[in-house]
């Protein structure tokens, strides 16, 4: 099993586009619920900075939001919406409650 949580900012007038895109790719992953993947996606109430969080546990490995079409569409433009360029981070499990 895997976490990856990814940051960035885009700039102030490209945030709707952004979550706009965001939605499709949950719109996808609801409509194709594919196994071994947790995603959440959030945004800082007072600006536009996104936090990604994808814990992957799939059996290969492999993580299945890369073949969704809408997250190829995501993934196109996002380094023009950017003010701040994304940064990855593996992160590892402390506790957890829920």
């Amino acid at each position: 099993m895997k976490t990856v949580l990814v940051r960035y900012t885009t700039h102030a007038d490209r945030a709707a586009e952004n979550q706009a895109l965001i939605h499709a790719v949950f719109d996808e992953l609801r409509a194709t619920a594919p196994a071994g993947l947790h995603y959440a996606t959030f945004k800082l109430a007072d600006s536009p900075t996104f936090v990604h969080l994808a814990t992957i546990d799939t059996a290969d490995g492999s993580n299945p939001l890369v073949s969704l079409a809408s997250f190829k569409r995501f993934q196109q433009g996002l380094p023009e919406r950017c003010a701040e360029a994304p940064v990855a981070a593996d992160v590892l499990p402390v506790d957890r409650y829920g």
